[in-house]
């Protein structure tokens, strides 16, 4: 691997900076290259690989979708799994389809909670695009009539009034049996294989050692969180970091196309002839 710096973009959340402790703080080695940590929201992040400022970055599958050319999927370091899906919440019960026509709050036009209700079916079109941990205190104020959350709010949104509409997770599992593609890790494709399989292998070596030395990136992840209850903290790792974090294998390779497919037949996103690896 020829010496280099290279830019790697992940959220503040804690799945990912549990996920990246290790790699960021020298606990995992790599031969003649050096990673500098950007971290923003996810929807920054997705902006970001649009505009290919990032070497590695993790997106939402939904933003993989307007990627392929330019970026090569990991198979290691990303959210996906099984009742981890996204929430439509609502100050009062009602139905996701009364809901058509409704402004409702997303936190991204990028992100794959997007790309699932649209996937849901039209009339989803008003939408107001919010930082994902400002979602829940719109709805709350009356200023959106529902929103659709992700990360954290997931566990507080109750602590609001607010109740649970649709949960487009469950929704998706039921229509496929498959697992969730949440967010990915991406490689430009122009470093080259060599550079994309050392770097995978960091990332999976990375997420081996945060599962054996829990207690040791707790300060780190604290540091960025944005619910700072150490309960919640666990919970969102328990729930967004598990075996596919580790290697997608051919389940989760198959959600990923799965909702690809799904996307590309509804015009969402451009088809695409290439691999999604690096192969």
């Amino acid at each position: 691997m020829n010496s280099s710096t290279l830019r790697l973009g992940y959220s503040p959340c804690p799945n990912d900076t549990f996920i990246f402790y290790a790699l960021m703080h020298g606990r995992i080695p790599l031969s003649g290259c050096s990673i500098r940590e950007e971290l923003a929201d996810v929807e920054t992040l997705n902006r970001r690989a649009l505009a290919g400022e990032l070497d590695l970055t993790k997106i939402s599958y939904h933003a993989l979708g307007h990627l392929r050319n330019e970026y090569a999927l990991l198979r290691s370091g990303g959210a996906l799994g099984r009742g981890c899906g996204p929430l439509v919440v609502a100050r009062q019960a009602t139905s996701l389809e009364r809901l058509r026509g409704g402004l409702i709050a997303i936190p991204g036009e990028l992100t794959t909670a997007n790309l699932l209700l649209q996937l849901h079916g039209a009339g989803y079109e008003r939408l107001q695009v919010l930082p994902f941990d400002k979602i829940v205190a719109a709805v709350a104020k009356g200023s959106v009539d529902a929103g659709l959350i992700i990360h954290e709010s997931r566990f507080t949104f109750a602590e609001q009034g607010l109740v649970a509409v649709e949960d487009l997770g469950a929704w998706w599992e039921e229509l496929t049996s498959l697992p969730i593609p949440l967010g990915g890790i991406l490689a430009r494709r122009s470093l080259g294989r060599e550079v994309i399989t050392e770097v995978e292998g960091a990332i999976r070596a990375s997420v081996r050692y945060a599962f054996d030395h829990r207690e040791e990136a707790r300060s780190y992840i604290r540091a960025h969180a944005q619910e700072l209850d150490d309960a919640v903290i666990q919970q969102h790792i328990d729930l967004y970091v598990n075996h596919f974090s580790l290697d997608l294998g051919e389940e989760g390779l198959a959600a990923v196309h799965e909702l690809l497919h799904r996307a590309t037949a509804a015009g969402i996103i451009p088809p695409s002839s290439l691999p999604l690896g690096t192969l």
